[in-house]
Order: C-alpha cells, then sequence, then structure tokens
C-alpha cells in the first residue's frame, strides 16, 4: 500500500512524485507529439496514394495510415485499461494544444451547454459513423479532415474559454467518455486519502496550488475515470499518491456507483453495438443483404439515382481512381446496419439489465451500476476490433503474426468471464439473499455469453 500522511512512500507513489519533478520534461515531450501528430496528417496530403506495389516500411501514406490506425488507436486503448490515461495526460498532442491555447486565451466561463453529460457519447458517435462513411482508415483526407478539424476546435475551445485547462478534453472531446468508461478496469490511479488531506501538510519544494487541467475536484476525486494520469496533484498535501488498487475496486465500490444513464448508453449501445458494426461491416453479410434489398426497392420504383448518386468525399467514400465509391445506396444500408446493431445490442443486454433490476429489488430505475460490469467485456471487444485494423494491414503487406486470432478470442472470453464475476458482486450490494444475487448473475451470464460467442466467431472466421 502507498504509504500517506508523511510516511515513506512505495516505487509507484515515487513514480507520481517524478512526474511532479519533470513537468517542462513532459511539456517537450508532448511538442514533440504535436510535431509528429502534425507531420502524419499533413505530408500524407502532398502524396498519391499508395499502389499495390507499396508498403508501410516505403510509402509515407501506408506508414502514417498504420501509425494511426494500427498502433495508434488499439494500443492506446490497451494502455489506459493497464495504466489509466497516462496518454491524455503526458502524450495527447490535442489535450496539450487546447491547454496551451487556454494559458494565453480570453478565459472565460465555461458556459451551461458545455456541460452536457451527453456530448463525450454524441460526439463519439457522430465520428464514428463519419469515419466509415468517408473511409477514414483507408485514405489520408479524411483522416485530416477528422483529426484536424478535432484538433482545431480543441484549440478554439481553449483559447476561448477557461484559464490554462482543457475544457475540450473534459467536456467535448469524442473519446473521453471512452477513455473514462476504460479507464475503470485500470489498477494504477492517483488516490485521494480524505484523512490524509484533512491532516497531511503540504510537500516541500511545491508551491500550494495544483492546476488540475481537466478541472477534477481532487479534493472528493472517486476512482480514475477523469484523471488525465499528469502527475501535477502527486504528494498534495500529503494526501494524493499514485498507487495500485484491485482493477474490479472503482466498477465496483468506486465511481461505479456514480454511473448515470449516458455511461450506459456508451456501454452497451455504442461499444457493444455500434462498434462492432462500424468495424466489420464491410465483411457483413448482412450489409450485403440490406444493400441488395434496397437496390431491388429503387428498381421496383424505378429510381436510378441513388444506385448512381456520388457526393464529395468529405461526405461519402469517393475515390473512382481506387474503384472505391460509396453511393447513397450503400451509405443507407450502412446506416441502416449500423442502427440494426445499436438495436440488437440495447435489447440483448438491456433486457437483461431490467430483469435483473426486478430480481435484485432496485428502485432506482435501470440499473445503470449493473452496467458497468460490461466494461470489461466491451473495453476487450473493442480492442480486439481495432486490433483487426493492425492485422489487416500487415496481412495486406505480408507480414503474418500468429495466434493472434485466437488471443483475440481468448482476451474476449476472458474479459466475459470477468464481466460475469463483477455482476455478481455488483449485485450484492442491492441484494442480500444469495439466490437473487445467482439468479440475476445467470441471467446476466446469457448476453455475455452470446456476444463474446459471436465476436469470438468473427475472429476467427
Amino acid at each position: 500500500m502507498t504509504s500517506h500522511g508523511g510516511g515513506v512512500p512505495t516505487v509507484v507513489a515515487r513514480f507520481g512524485d517524478v512526474l511532479l519533478r519533470n513537468q517542462a520534461s513532459i511539456r517537450r515531450l508532448q511538442w514533440a507529439m504535436v510535431a509528429i501528430y502534425a507531420s502524419l496528417l499533413t505530408v500524407p496530403l502532398l502524396l498519391p496514394l499508395p499502389t499495390h506495389a507499396d508498403y508501410l516500411w516505403n510509402n509515407a501514406v501506408r506508414f502514417a495510415q498504420f501509425v494511426f490506425w494500427g498502433v495508434w488507436w488499439p494500443f492506446v486503448i490497451l494502455a489506459t485499461a493497464l495504466v489509466g490515461r497516462f496518454w491524455c495526460g503526458i502524450l495527447c498532442p490535442e489535450g496539450a494544444l487546447s491547454e496551451l491555447a487556454s494559458r494565453h486565451g480570453a478565459g472565460r466561463a465555461i458556459p451551461g451547454w458545455m456541460k452536457w453529460s451527453g456530448w463525450p457519447v454524441v460526439s463519439f458517435i457522430s465520428t464514428t459513423v463519419y469515419g466509415q462513411l468517408t473511409s477514414i482508415y483507408q485514405y489520408p483526407k479524411p483522416a485530416a479532415l477528422l483529426l484536424g478539424g478535432s484538433t482545431f476546435v480543441a484549440i478554439v475551445i481553449g483559447a476561448r474559454y477557461g484559464k490554462a485547462k482543457r475544457v475540450w478534453c473534459r467536456f467535448l472531446c469524442p473519446v473521453n467518455g471512452v477513455f473514462g468508461i476504460v479507464s475503470k478496469i485500470a489498477p494504477l490511479h492517483f488516490r485521494t486519502d480524505a484523512d490524509g488531506w484533512r491532516t497531511g501538510h503540504q510537500q516541500l519544494g511545491r508551491s500550494n496550488a495544483v492546476n488540475c487541467a481537466p478541472l477534477i475536484p481532487i479534493k472528493t476525486m472517486q476512482g480514475a475515470s477523469a484523471c488525465h494520469m499528469c502527475g501535477r496533484c502527486s504528494g498534495y498535501r500529503g494526501a494524493i499518491r499514485l498507487c495500485w488498487r484491485n482493477p474490479a475496486s472503482d466498477i465496483v465500490r468506486g465511481s461505479g456507483r456514480l454511473a448515470t444513464m449516458w455511461e450506459t448508453v456508451l456501454i452497451v449501445p455504442v461499444l457493444l453495438g455500434l462498434v462492432p458494426a462500424a468495424l466489420h461491416w464491410s465483411d457483413s453479410g448482412l450489409f450485403q443483404v440490406i444493400r441488395l434489398w434496397l437496390v431491388e426497392r429503387c428498381l421496383d420504383l424505378q429510381l436510378a439515382w441513388p444506385l448512381s448518386l456520388r457526393l464529395p468525399w468529405w461526405i461519402l467514400t469517393d475515390y473512382p481512381l481506387k474503384n472505391d465509391v460509396m453511393t447513397s445506396v450503400d451509405a443507407a444500408a450502412l446506416l441502416m446496419l449500423l442502427s440494426a446493431s445499436v438495436a440488437a445490442a440495447t435489447a440483448l443486454f438491456g433486457i437483461p439489465l431490467a430483469a435483473c433490476a426486478s430480481i435484485l429489488r432496485m428502485k432506482r430505475g435501470l440499473p445503470h451500476h449493473l452496467a458497468q460490469a460490461l466494461i470489461p467485456l466491451a473495453a476487450a471487444g473493442l480492442f480486439g476490433g481495432l486490433l483487426s485494423l493492425t492485422i489487416s494491414q500487415l496481412r495486406s503487406d505480408g507480414i503474418v503474426i500468429p495466434c493472434t486470432d485466437l488471443f483475440r478470442g481468448g482476451l474476449v472470453l476472458a474479459a466475459a468471464v470477468w464481466s460475469v464475476v463483477l455482476a455478481f458482486r455488483i449485485a450484492a450490494f442491492y441484494d442480500p439473499r444469495r439466490a437473487a444475487r445467482l439468479w440475476a448473475t445467470a441471467v446476466m451470464a446469457v448476453p455475455i455469453a452470446l456476444f463474446s460467442a459471436a465476436w469470438i466467431a468473427a475472429f476467427l472466421a
């Protein structure tokens, strides 16, 4: 355990103090990340699209695609699950630019509309769907538009609101909600000791104030879902320390008890519904069925324009030289598939959750706390699905890593077991009857098993 109140800190706590003492070095690292990020976004725009003779090691466009979608996105998710949101606090170029703009900006008060808790969910859904419609994983222009546009808005928000704060990251960032959910299973966190806060002394060599850029009330901070792990508060009043924790503690006893409807929406319809369909729609037989049905309806109605209408690349994929054009019928079929997947996940998990609320005699509407048990499954599915981008890009260049499909399947299976165990532990908060807890857990195990089987089948197909 980490020592508080003047005791000797553990090695992990000392690492938090190292972060505090090296904030200047962290700033330099952030600027290096900004330079790399800008290069990966802009250089591919100046080059022709790669051909079948180009590989990620000899073509800048392919290399940028692999870094963004084969390395950055999946492994930031993995790192967040393993060590928390260090990416956000130490490496994220968007957060660094937004905070810099805020430091020299107007410093206006944050408007009420911006604090709506649904923005991270809405923005994540919007960017996910838009990315599929424009083939963001395959082409540099939509990647530059979406990622660069997000960075531009982050800078504008920082320049207008707050003072040396990350207002964009706290309220509007499209992946803030996802990172917050995934970080709940991380075994590391900055812990605030309430007793130490009241009786502790100020650490020597630091100021009396802490600039918490993501606007967290550190005195009452629970869990790690909002903490950016930047280390600025390490040792403050002798009460805040980086320490190990049980990976399930935040879900079972910590911030999971304060779960909101928007977190449930992000976990169930989005991460367990929208994301799987968005990552694998091009290989989906259901997509082809929906598309064929729409084509037949258009022919029956003698409507030719939906079959041939092409829109600019920034609305729908339009690269005729690459024989890659998405018509309005294709887009409609994709949107219908995504909607069907969202509806299926909502029914698959929503009905058992409502049933468990009745079994456990929950009195407060839908069991949002119980839905938190699905976080390991959602995180494993998200990482495994994103890893398919890595695998497919490597395989297209002739690089085959053995056992990757078995690894992803095993990861989902282990996460499913963990989710079932968490459901049983959470049920104990609401009903002392062991039979009721077992019955509720069995009910939750059914959709978990069905989802896991579908994901594993997709990996092994």
